[in-house]
C-alpha cells in the first residue's frame, strides 16, 4: 500500500513539473519560429498557441490575404502588421513580458474560422496569459474589429493599452531610401530646371506690371465679398417671388453669388478707368486724342460709378445718394 501511495505522489510531481516547464517551452518554440516576424500559423498551431496553461500573450489577426477573397483591407494591412511584430521582436522590452505575434491566414485556418463563426476579415484577437504574474483570471480573448482602413500606429497602440504598464518597443518604421533617393532626384531636377529657364522666368517674375495686375485682381476679389460667398455657402440667384431673377439680395448682411461678380466687374471698370486718366491720357501726344481720351474715360467713369450707387440703393432702399443715368 504504501509503495502504490509513492508511486502515486512520484507520478504527481512528475506530472506537475511538466506540466510547468510546458508553457515556457512552448514560447519558446513559437518564438524562434517568428524569425523577427508574426509566426504563420495553421488551425493546430492556433489552437496549441492559444490553449492554457500559457504564461504569455497570444496575439494573432484572422486575416485573408488572397486575392480571390478579394479581402483589399487584409492585404494593405499585411505590411503594416509585419511591422508590429518586427518592432517588438526587435525592441527593448522586460524579460518578464512575453508576447507572441501570430497570422492565420483563412487558407491555413479553415477550421477556426468556422469555429470562431467569423464573417469578415482581418479580426484581431489577444489572449491574455492564464498563469504567471500577469494572468487574467477570465482569460477571454480581446478582440479588435477593422471597421476601415487603420495604420500599424493605431493597432499598436490598441494592444499597448492591453498589455501591463511598463516600458514597451517603440514602434520603428524602416527607412524608406526609395522615397529620400526619389525626393533629392525630384529636387536636382527642379533645380536644374529652374537654372536652365531662369533667364526666361526672372524678366516675368520681376515684371511689375504683371505683379500690379495679380494684385489688383486679388483686390477685386476680397472686395466684391468673394469670401463671404464661401464662408456663407449663398446661392448663385434667387427668385424675386415674381417668376423672375434677383441679381442682387436685399440688405448689407445678404448677397448673391452673381452680385458679387457683377461688382468686381464694376470695381474693375472703374480701376481701369481711373488707371487710364492717370496713367495713360496723360502721355498721349496727340491733344485732340487726348481730349477725346479724356472725354470718353470721364463718361465711363461716370456711368459706371452711377450704376455703383443704384446697386446700393437696391441693397438698401435708404441709401439718400444716387448719379443719374440710373
Amino acid at each position: 500500500m504504501k509503495l502504490w501511495t509513492a508511486l502515486f505522489l512520484f507520478f504527481s510531481v512528475v506530472s506537475g513539473v511538466l506540466s510547468a516547464s510546458s508553457t515556457p517551452d512552448k514560447f519558446t518554440r513559437y518564438k524562434s519560429l517568428s524569425r523577427s516576424g508574426p509566426v504563420d500559423l495553421d488551425s493546430t498551431s492556433y489552437e496549441d498557441l492559444t490553449s492554457a496553461p500559457r504564461d504569455y500573450y497570444a496575439v494573432v489577426i484572422l486575416t485573408a490575404t488572397d486575392p480571390r477573397f478579394g479581402c483589399l483591407l487584409c492585404r494593405d494591412f499585411e505590411s503594416e502588421w509585419d511591422l508590429i511584430a518586427r518592432s517588438w521582436t526587435k525592441g527593448t522590452k522586460p524579460d518578464d513580458l512575453k508576447v507572441v505575434f501570430g497570422t492565420l491566414d483563412f487558407d491555413n485556418g479553415k477550421a477556426v474560422f468556422q469555429k470562431l463563426m467569423l464573417q469578415t476579415a482581418p479580426i484581431l484577437l489577444v489572449f491574455p496569459p492564464t498563469i504567471g504574474p500577469f494572468a487574467k483570471v477570465e482569460g477571454n480573448p480581446l478582440r479588435f474589429d477593422f471597421t476601415g482602413p487603420v495604420s500599424a500606429d493605431q493597432v499598436y497602440s490598441w494592444i499597448g493599452r492591453h498589455l501591463p504598464e511598463g516600458p514597451k518597443p517603440q514602434l520603428v518604421r524602416p527607412i524608406n531610401y526609395m522615397r529620400i533617393v526619389s525626393a533629392i532626384t525630384i529636387l536636382m531636377a527642379v533645380v536644374t530646371v529652374i537654372a536652365v529657364l531662369s533667364p526666361y522666368l526672372l524678366p516675368i517674375i520681376q515684371n511689375r506690371n504683371l505683379w500690379a495686375a495679380i494684385s489688383l485682381i486679388a483686390i477685386l476679389l476680397f472686395t466684391s465679398g468673394q469670401m463671404f460667398n464661401h464662408i456663407r455657402k449663398v446661392p448663385y440667384v434667387a427668385g424675386n417671388g415674381q417668376g423672375g431673377i434677383s441679381y442682387f439680395a436685399g440688405g448689407f448682411q445678404n448677397q448673391f453669388g452673381l452680385e458679387t461678380q457683377i461688382v468686381a466687374a464694376i470695381y474693375a471698370v472703374l480701376s481701369f478707368a481711373t488707371i487710364a486718366l492717370a496713367l495713360k491720357v496723360p502721355r498721349m501726344e496727340d491733344v485732340k486724342g487726348q481730349q477725346l481720351a479724356v472725354l470718353i474715360w470721364a463718361t465711363v467713369l461716370f456711368a459706371t460709378y452711377s450704376f455703383l450707387l443704384s446697386v446700393f440703393k437696391t441693397k438698401n432702399g435708404g441709401y439718400p445718394f444716387y448719379l443719374p443715368p440710373f
